[in-house]
This record gives C-alpha cells, sequence and structure tokens, in this order.
C-alpha cells in the first residue's frame, strides 16, 4: 500500500486482549488456557467470514483493549495461515502506520501461533499440518473473505 493510499478501515470485536492468556473464539467459548500471555490484542472483523468459516481474525496493535470491546481500526498489512488443509488471512490493524520492526515482532509472534497451534492440535487428536504462509496483500486477502449475513454480523 503507498503512503498515499488511505487505508481500509474495520471493525474489530476483541476476543483476547494483550496479555490475557484465556483463548476465546468468537462464540465466546473457552478454547484453552495459553502458558504465554498474548502479545496483541486479538479479535474478528464479524462483518466478514474467512477462510476457516468463522468471522476474519484480526489482530489490533497498540495499548491494551477490553475483551468484548469494537474498535474501528486501519488495516495496515495482511498475512496467511493454513491449518489442516484451509487457508486463512489474518488483519493486521494498527491506528499507527506499522514499521518494519512491528511487522519482524507479528511475524514472529504468529510464527510462534503457528506452533504453538499444531501442538495444541496434535493434543487434541486432529491430525495435519499447520503452516504461516507469510505476508499478503490487504486487497487480496479481503478479496478473499465473503461478507457476513446480516443476522450472523448482528450476532442474532
Amino acid at each position: 500500500m503507498s503512503s498515499a493510499e488511505v487505508p481500509l478501515v474495520v471493525e474489530v470485536e476483541i476476543e483476547i486482549p494483550r496479555g490475557s492468556c484465556l483463548k476465546r473464539g468468537s462464540s465466546e467459548k473457552l478454547d484453552f488456557l495459553s502458558p504465554l500471555p498474548c502479545l496483541y490484542n486479538y479479535g474478528s472483523v464479524r462483518a466478514y467470514i474467512g477462510g476457516d468459516g468463522d468471522y476474519l481474525d484480526a489482530v489490533v496493535l497498540g495499548p491494551r483493549l477490553m475483551r468484548g470491546a469494537r474498535v474501528h481500526v486501519p488495516v495496515r498489512a495482511a498475512v496467511g495461515i493454513s491449518e489442516r488443509g484451509i487457508y486463512e488471512d489474518k488483519l493486521i490493524c494498527s491506528d499507527y502506520a506499522i514499521s518494519q520492526k512491528d511487522r519482524r515482532r507479528v511475524e514472529l509472534f504468529l510464527r510462534c501461533y503457528v506452533r504453538c497451534k499444531a501442538w495444541l492440535n496434535v493434543m487434541r487428536g486432529l491430525s495435519g499440518p499447520v503452516h504461516w504462509e507469510g505476508w499478503v496483500e490487504v486487497e487480496n486477502a479481503m478479496g478473499r473473505a465473503l461478507p457476513s449475513p446480516p443476522s450472523r454480523s448482528l450476532g442474532l
């Protein structure tokens, strides 16, 4: 994205606040307890469905946000992760332009996430690899996302 382009702004609902060890999914059900705190706010864009059939994932840089908070934040980048043959995008969102240092930290965090998710899947008896697919263009990630049905995005 060039500096002349205005970034897309999305509404992200925070599911895992920065510093939390409780991993909850969009259904609010506790998914697992992490031995390490989450380094970023993690949530979903409920207006879109990602490749895994759930809401589109988003990582929000910046200060800790409360679980359940809904924030409007610019999409600065996107990454791809595949799990057991299913590809999904994760949006990287921030109120400020992200630096190369931010990108390295996000990548390190998500590569660690991939390893932990692979281990968790083994513990759950789920087969198939989990892979970091790398950085992708925001436009391509949004092009793969599907609009949420109105009743789903309203939580009905």
